[in-house]
């Protein structure tokens, strides 16, 4: 049951922050101390304001208000997905090619899980960047986790 609301919440919300230009980078439903917690971290060309974060919220929080998918009390919050955001579509990173990125593989490759560099290309497939002045491709399929990795 846990599973499908985050996945009934992404069907409601969509064609709001479509028509709103933003992207649900991630969705996070969980029980916490303070009861449960509806997370979305969302984000645009140009980044994420404060305003962004309240008019999205207004409009999520009045929408579920109507179609009412969580049955029991939450919160909902609504913020950008910080500096070291989570990469996780083709297009995300396309988006943040000649970027410094951090990246947790599945399977190892050669003896390692956990790289860092430069993101030089993304396609269909997967990505390619610059670790340690060597080239080093990754599938989309072995990547368990990546995120921008903040610049000075």
């Amino acid at each position: 049951m846990r599973g499908e609301i985050p996945s009934r919440i992404k069907e409601i919300i969509n064609p709001i922050l479509f028509d709103e230009g933003v992207d649900l980078v991630d969705l996070d439903y969980r029980r916490e101390a303070k009861g449960w917690v509806l997370r979305l971290y969302i984000d645009k060309e140009g980044g994420i304001t404060l305003d962004d974060c309240t008019r999205i919220s207004r409009e999520v929080s009045r929408i579920l208000d109507i179609e009412n998918p969580i049955e029991n009390p939450y919160t909902l919050e609504v913020s950008s997905p910080g500096l070291t955001r989570p990469l996780k579509s083709e297009r995300d990173f396309k988006r943040f090619q000649n970027r410094l990125i951090k990246v947790k593989t599945m399977a190892p490759i050669g003896n390692q899980k956990m790289f860092k560099g430069r993101l030089l290309t993304a396609d269909s497939e997967g990505i390619e960047m610059d670790w340690d002045g060597k080239s080093l491709r990754i599938l989309f399929q072995n990547i368990e986790k990546a995120n921008l990795v903040f610049e000075f």
